[in-house]
């Protein structure tokens, strides 16, 4: 009889064993869909505001409002990538903050999203387009702060950038933005 109830009591403990390992892999099945849930959410909301940067960065004139939602956009935009994504979209993030705040020539935050542009250019030994863009990041912070050697030393490090982008549709965007301004009279 003893041996009876030890037996019956290993198969109740193996079974509540299994049962718990079914419900912790289920939960994990569950979690991986939420996760993948959640990086779509991420990838989406950080395309969205980076689009909606670029579309306030088009329009001639903007309000103070405008303004201030072209900011918080692409440091949203950066927020959301920061989640998910790889070196290259947080330094692609970091060029866009800088971007925007050179255009709205706050130079002070220009510059330092500009340096850790730069920054993560240099670490990551981006080369291309990538390295294009964060000289003229730091050109254009310069020149919003019309800091004028600074601000050619960089521009002319751009040009010689862009010049060595091998894909042609690329080096044509790139020139593309760096003709536009503002240059704050520094070109």
């Amino acid at each position: 009889m003893r041996t009876r109830k030890i037996t019956d009591f290993l198969v109740l403990i193996l079974a509540s064993m299994i049962m718990v390992h079914s419900f912790v892999r289920a939960e994990e099945n569950v979690m991986k869909d939420a996760d993948k849930e959640t990086l779509e959410w991420h990838k989406r909301f950080a395309v969205g505001c980076n689009n909606r940067v670029w579309s306030l960065l088009a329009k001639e004139t903007r309000s103070d409002e405008e303004s201030e939602e072209m900011v918080h956009a692409a440091h949203a935009s950066y927020y959301h990538w920061s989640k998910i994504g790889e070196p290259v979209n947080f330094q692609r993030g970091e060029w866009l903050i800088s971007h925007v705040y050179a255009v709205l020539e706050r130079s002070e935050q220009a510059l330092h999203h500009a340096v850790k542009c730069l920054t993560l250019t240099e670490a990551h030994k981006f080369m291309d387009f990538d390295l294009a863009y964060a000289y003229e990041a730091m050109a254009r912070a310069y020149a919003a702060a019309h800091s004028t050697t600074e601000a050619k030393k960089y521009l002319d490090l751009a040009r010689k950038a862009g010049e060595s982008i091998k894909r042609e549709e690329d080096r044509k965007i790139f020139f593309s933005d760096l003709e536009k301004g503002p240059w704050f009279g520094i070109e």
